[in-house]
């Protein structure tokens, strides 16, 4: 086997989109999104499912180098994000990114490392990596993100929700539902703002309310489609919902001149006169 030729085809195969000339062109393949090298039918199915994520592939070669044995491709890529990818739902945009292919041939056959970066990756479709751990002795850690409504009066209801998903694809899925949600309660009078964090396997959101009569807005379309997707559609495995009512609300603001501790929301000021502005809810 020539290595240098079975690099250049197994790049045409990836322009071509045909995930069985991918796998007919490696007897075993690896990249960052791998568990392990592939071959045969697993290694079809990993590109068909990439093929799918990033459509219309465009390779563009910088330099190959090599010879029988062992070769380099050097390459760029330009593609369609289009499906969910580490988590990050499709954003219908374009990346850019660049990576290595080395090919090896032996008695066993011919071996694909592909190597490129996943941060680059993200970075190109907008999102910036944050790095936490995934537990420690006593406590889970994950992501969250907080949607203000503007309003700055105390809430009189909360909700809380928590779905659980099966993976990065299904929580990406998620994701886009509870943006619409979100947009839908923003346009309501008495959406104060939400907070939604990611922990383990689990996807909460937290929103604030001026008021119980105001908790109609959930169920707005979004929401209702959100419903359907889990009790018709197979979306995620469980899901919880409740709402709760504050029984003692407190908020303290440290003065920037005297330090003293102010409670705020009441007019109060401290020895040297200034009074706290109320804060968003959330």
């Amino acid at each position: 086997m020539d290595a240098r030729k079975t690099a250049e085809a197994h790049l045409e195969a990836w322009r071509a989109g045909d995930a069985e000339a991918v796998a007919a062109t490696a007897g075993t393949y690896t990249d960052p999104d791998c568990p392990g090298p592939l071959s045969g039918e697993a290694l079809a199915a990993h590109a068909a499912a990439t093929l799918a994520r990033f459509r219309n592939l465009s390779f563009q070669v910088d330099l190959v180098t090599g010879d029988g044995d062992a070769a380099a491709v050097s390459w760029r890529l330009v593609a369609d994000h289009r499906e969910a990818y580490l988590g990050m739902p499709a954003t219908g945009g374009t990346v850019t990114v660049s990576g290595l292919d080395l090919v090896t041939a032996d008695a066993g056959g011919t071996h694909v490392r592909r190597v490129f970066d996943r941060l680059a990756v993200a970075e190109a479709l907008g999102y910036t990596a944050r790095f936490v751990p995934a537990s420690d002795e006593t406590r889970e850690f994950g992501v969250s993100a907080r949607a203000a409504g503007g309003r700055t009066e105390r809430p009189g209801a909360l909700v809380l929700t928590w779905l659980e998903v099966r993976d990065d694809a299904e929580s990406a899925d998620v994701d886009l539902l509870s943006v619409e949600i979100v947009k839908s309660l923003r346009a309501s009078r008495g959406f104060l703002g939400a907070t939604t964090f990611d922990v383990g396997g689990r996807k909460f959101t937290l929103s604030a309310f001026d008021r119980p009569e105001s908790l109609r807005a959930v169920h707005a379309r979004p929401h209702q489609r959100a419903m359907r997707r889990f009790f018709k559609g197979g979306l995620c495995t469980r899901v919880h919902t409740s709402v709760w009512y504050p029984a003692t609300v407190r908020d303290y603001a440290r003065c920037p001149g005297c330090a003293q501790v102010v409670t705020a929301g009441t007019g109060a000021a401290c020895e040297c006169g200034w009074i706290p502005e109320d804060a968003s809810t959330l």
